[in-house]
């Protein structure tokens, strides 16, 4: 039987196809029918989130950041924290579409298109007579993946949904008193005296012994790990390299020298000399016709007397920046003249006199007084400027080409890279040493964590292939082989001993030096007089550290002040123990009333976004919002 239906396999699949079909015709596709079957990560109002969309938005958001940092490392985007933000901001954006919608809070037309005139990339498509240019606008957001009508429901909903948040946020008051305790507790300022007890002068009371050394050890055998490291192979193709390998040919840089020469060269200057007589574009008719009939009457007044051009300028010109001089307007190039203006210039010839001429501006009369013809530079001068600007043209086409061969020469011969690096004339360069994340001052491809990721894969230090080629930079590909692997091990105590010895002390001395400050702040609170070796009072305070560690300050500032003087104990790792006694609160320093008005609108945006926050609360309740999946633990790197 199964070996009757592969014979006749092409029958089958017409007869399923016929069976199956109108199935889905008269019933339809659910849309639901391809995601039911993905579990459910929130719940809002009843309606599910599930884990296609949560993967959607993932997706969108890790593209829209990657388009705005492409050398932003890909593992950031992808970690726990960064998709359980991505659900986050999706619930949040159901809540605010739930609210919205039991408001009845809509958008006008108008509200729309004044958002819309807003976005800088829009405005920039308005035409002179303040029309928006379809076709331009219809590419810009097709550049985004989306048709007008679809950018602009996107907009209306974006509003929408901020109408839900304005209007708490708008609304939010703050007294002055409240704001005036909020920054005075804020920038409070102590007095206080440090005495301090440093590791360093207790190590010379650490006893070692070996028992010690080996205890300490494998309590911290993380510290002495070799990480796994790799040396490498690898081939880099990029723009310039392509580009030193282009030969030019003669006939062609004489044929680009002729074809750019207007453009390399400088340019043609033409100095004129006119006769304006002002009408505004949007003046009335009669009023510009009465314009040009005046000019028409200069004219030919000019015409009967050439010599009296200058003098008739300056009795009659209405440009106030030209009329002095006659109506001398130096020498110009293209572009630098209203278009009507510049071409009657250019289109005449030396000592002539033109026509009344139309512009924005009114109507002119123009005396062409002198051409300055540029001096047109030869071949062998530009041919640095023409070969490089050529040679970049031809690279610019040809990497694409190169790029598709390198990508597809790795691939196919992916036990070497010699083979691709002599066909296309590359350099193959080695490295050792290399570890997962990129060195302190690497350069390059072994400065791009997507190349690192590429060479520590599975299949990469497994089977010593290639990598594939991998995108590093604008036109720059790399690809990579690892020539020998050394996975991470425990250094042996003997390798380490010293190691583990100047840590041992440092640990101990600490600890020594933390003892000592504690016993020492007990014995100076219950006799403030016997207290020795105090510095100098200093003033602190949240924004003048006065070179003292943040933590040690924060400390200050935390502790109580009903008793003055007051005794607080820091321990400072690393940095040994302090005993610190606080003197005095000393008043906050006066402020301008700019920085008083600055401040207050700083407090006035943080009790807006709090105010704002505790009302999202409270329409997470009121919709009944449930995460189905935990919040990842938040990972501490040391």
């Amino acid at each position: 039987m199964f070996e009757s239906i592969r014979k006749h396999s092409r029958i089958v699949m017409i007869l399923l196809f016929l069976l199956i079909i109108p199935s889905f015709v008269l019933v339809g596709i659910d849309s639901n029918y391809f995601s039911e079957k993905s579990p459910v990560v929130a719940l809002v109002d009843g309606h599910k989130i599930n884990q296609t969309d949560w993967d959607n938005a993932h997706k969108s958001e890790t593209d829209r950041i990657r388009a705005q940092s492409p050398s932003i490392d890909p593992k950031l985007l992808d970690s726990p924290e960064a998709r359980y933000a991505t659900l986050e901001r999706l619930v949040r954006d159901r809540v605010l579409q739930a609210a919205a919608q039991k408001m009845h809070l809509v958008v006008s037309d108008s509200r729309l298109a004044r958002s819309l005139q807003e976005i800088p990339a829009i405005a920039g498509l308005k035409r002179p007579d303040g029309s928006l240019d379809a076709e331009a606008y219809r590419a810009l957001v097709a550049a985004q993946g989306m048709t007008p009508e679809g950018f602009e429901a996107n907009v209306r909903r974006d509003l929408a949904l901020n109408q839900v948040m304005g209007s708490v946020m708008g609304t939010a008051v703050v007294g002055e008193s409240l704001n005036k305790l909020a920054f005075d507790a804020l920038y409070q300022r102590r007095e206080i005296q440090v005495a301090r007890f440093l590791p360093s002068d207790f190590a010379g009371k650490v006893a070692v012994a070996d028992p010690d050394l080996e205890a300490y050890y494998k309590a911290h055998t993380a510290q002495f790990q070799q990480p796994e490291q790799a040396a490498i192979e690898y081939v880099v193709l990029d723009l310039e390299g392509v580009r030193a390998g282009i030969a030019l040919n003669e006939e062609d840089l004489r044929t680009y020298y002729k074809e750019n020469i207007a453009r390399l060269g400088s340019k043609e200057e033409r100095r004129a000399s006119h006769i304006l007589i002002n009408a505004a574009k949007n003046a009335p008719p009669a009023e510009r016709e009465k314009a040009k009939e005046r000019a028409a009457q200069l004219l030919e007044q000019v015409r009967k007397a050439p010599a009296s051009f200058s003098e008739l300028a300056k009795k009659s010109s209405e440009d106030t920046g030209s009329a002095a001089s006659g109506g001398d307007l130096n020498f110009f190039g293209r572009g630098a003249m209203v278009k009507p203006f510049e071409d009657a210039a250019f289109a005449m010839k030396k000592n002539e006199l033109s026509d009344v001429v139309e512009t924005d501006f009114g109507y002119h009369i123009i005396l062409l007084t002198d051409i300055k013809t540029p001096r047109q530079p030869s071949f062998e001068e530009l041919r640095p400027s023409l070969e490089a600007e050529l040679r970049q043209q031809q690279a610019q086409r040809k990497y694409a080409e190169v790029a598709e061969s390198f990508a597809n020469g790795v691939y196919e011969q992916s036990d070497n890279l010699q083979s691709v690096a002599d066909k296309l004339k590359l350099k193959l360069q080695k490295a050792s040493g290399l570890v997962r994340t990129p060195a302190p001052g690497a350069m390059g491809a072994l400065a791009n964590s997507k190349f690192l990721e590429a060479l520590f894969s599975a299949d990469s230090l497994e089977h010593k292939r290639n990598t594939e080629a991998v995108e590093i930079g604008p036109n720059q590909m790399v690809a990579g082989r690892v020539t020998a692997y050394t996975p991470a091990r425990n250094l042996p105590l003997d390798e380490v001993r010293d190691r583990v010895r100047a840590l041992y002390v440092a640990d101990q001395s600490a600890a020594l030096a933390r003892k000592e400050g504690e016993a020492k702040m007990l014995a100076w609170k219950a006799s403030p007089d016997s207290a020795s070796g105090l510095s100098p009072a200093i003033v602190v305070s949240r924004d003048q550290l006065q070179n003292q560690a943040r933590p040690l300050v924060d400390a200050v500032l935390r502790s109580g002040t009903e008793v003055l003087p007051a005794w607080t104990g820091v321990d400072l790792g690393e940095q040994g123990y302090a005993v610190v006694k606080v003197n005095r609160l000393v008043p906050r320093a006066a402020v301008s009333e700019t920085q008083a008005l600055q401040q207050r609108q700083q407090y006035l945006q943080w009790w807006a976004r709090a105010e704002a926050q505790a009302y999202y609360e409270v329409l997470k309740e009121r919709f009944k919002v449930k995460f189905k999946v935990p919040r990842p633990p938040i990972s501490v790197q040391g």
